[in-house]
């Protein structure tokens, strides 16, 4: 019983702790450009100023969760990032919401992300790092999905008209009331995490008494964490063009906002299925051969969307392509870092051997808001979309190849 209310309280606190900065500009793309009034370039741009701030914190939160316990690391991080959420709530100015998003950076990487994995790791054994992390990563896309389709749904209520004829005042009350929302629940599983997750034994090693960077120089002389660094950051790449999807439905195919986040939401719950499969068939085919099937996914889901073959007469293939580019980006986030275990990196270094690849593979934080903005801007309607997506394809080919160098070597 205790194991499992640890697992729940790292599944739950693993989406709650990110739904404030990306979960809803992901749902509520479409509305959240028009409700602060700021085109997808500016938004990139805040979620650029996130990720400069993300790549230092990664750095300094490995050893951090060498050292402290992931007990109150994570409950202080949850406690702090739901505070944030009261600004953003009413709608602040494009300057705020940019400095809002540099907090945050520090908030859930630096407090909370080092910690959060080490904590998974902990709980599985050597042979069913897959399944731990596929479990962990599907129950975060099964607390995404649920929470993504019950917003949609309080949204379209709170509205007092039909979304096609919402004005922006209405938008903007719907919209901060689900953003309260989301920070009162943030705050409460700061509570669950404190009660459920156990003190790190793992932290009593001899350099673990303070802080070192000792971890950090031994870890970058292996050249698994450069390969799995890289297909970190090719699937995230993947990753980030997820929140492209109901602006994709929006634009491309001319549907309204709630229609637009219900199709969104088609990849939040494809994520539950994927990260959880893809890490029970990792555990029994081979950790890195799944890495590079979920590759191949992704790309042939791109290739599609770049290609332009679909037409806005075919919504049961755009949500089919849909469902299947977001099974193989979401596999990935189920196998990223049970990596680790393939490439024999002892349990005491997990923190500075999560905080170098982080520092690499979570790189897009930086870059690919900007990309997608101009990408997108640049090119009105489905050709900017397509222009993203063969840009998706070709970081896929990149981790496919890095799996299969991962997978020869290991």
């Amino acid at each position: 019983m205790r194991k499992s209310l640890t697992i729940f309280a790292l599944i739950l606190s693993g989406e709650t702790v990110f739904l404030l900065p990306f979960v809803i500009p992901r749902i509520f793309r479409p509305t959240f450009l028009k409700t602060f009034e700021i085109t997808n370039f500016e938004l990139g741009a805040a979620f650029s100023l996130y990720g400069v701030i993300a790549m230092v914190s990664y750095f300094a939160g490995g050893p951090l969760a060498d050292r402290f316990s992931a007990r109150k690391l994570m409950t202080i991080a949850l406690a702090v990032t739901s505070v944030g959420g009261i600004s953003m709530a009413f709608i602040p100015s494009l300057f705020v919401l940019t400095i809002l998003y540099g907090f945050w950076g520090l908030t859930t990487i630096l407090l909370y992300w080092a910690a959060f994995v080490k904590a998974t790791r902990e709980i599985g054994s050597d042979k069913t790092q897959g399944r731990i992390f596929g479990l962990v990563d599907g129950g975060r896309g099964l607390v995404a999905a649920l929470l993504a389709s019950l917003s949609v749904l309080l949204f379209d209520a709170l509205l007092p008209v039909h979304a096609d004829l919402a004005t922006i005042e209405d938008l903007s009350k719907a919209l901060g009331i689900i953003i309260l929302i989301f920070s009162g629940l943030t705050l409460l599983t700061a509570f669950l995490i404190w009660f459920s997750i156990p003190e790190n034994a793992s932290t009593t090693v001899d350099y673990a008494s303070r802080l070192s960077l000792k971890g950090v120089r031994e870890v970058v002389k292996k050249p698994s964490i450069w390969m799995q660094s890289i297909i970190l950051l090719c699937a995230y790449v993947g990753y980030k063009s997820t929140d492209d999807f109901s602006l994709y439905a929006s634009k491309a195919f001319g549907y309204n906002d709630v229609d637009a986040a219900h199709m969104g939401t088609i990849s939040f719950w494809m994520r539950p299925i994927a990260a959880f499969g893809a890490g029970i068939i990792g555990d029994w085919l081979r950790l890195s051969k799944m890495v590079g099937i979920c590759f191949l996914v992704m790309i042939l889901g791109g290739t599609v969307i770049s290609f332009g073959l679909l037409a806005p007469g075919m919504p049961l293939m755009i949500a089919l392509t849909i469902a299947s580019i977001s099974a193989g980006i979401y596999g990935l986030r189920g196998l990223y870092y049970a990596l680790l275990q393939e490439s024999k990196i002892p349990l005491t270094l997990t923190g500075s051997a999560v905080g170098i690849v982080s520092v690499i593979g979570y790189s897009p934080d930086i870059f690919m808001g900007p990309l997608m903005g101009y990408v997108l801007d640049s090119s009105p309607g489905e050709t900017g979309h397509q222009h993203l997506f063969a840009i998706v394809a070709g970081f896929g080919v990149i981790g496919l190849i890095t799996s299969l160098l991962f997978r020869r070597s290991y």
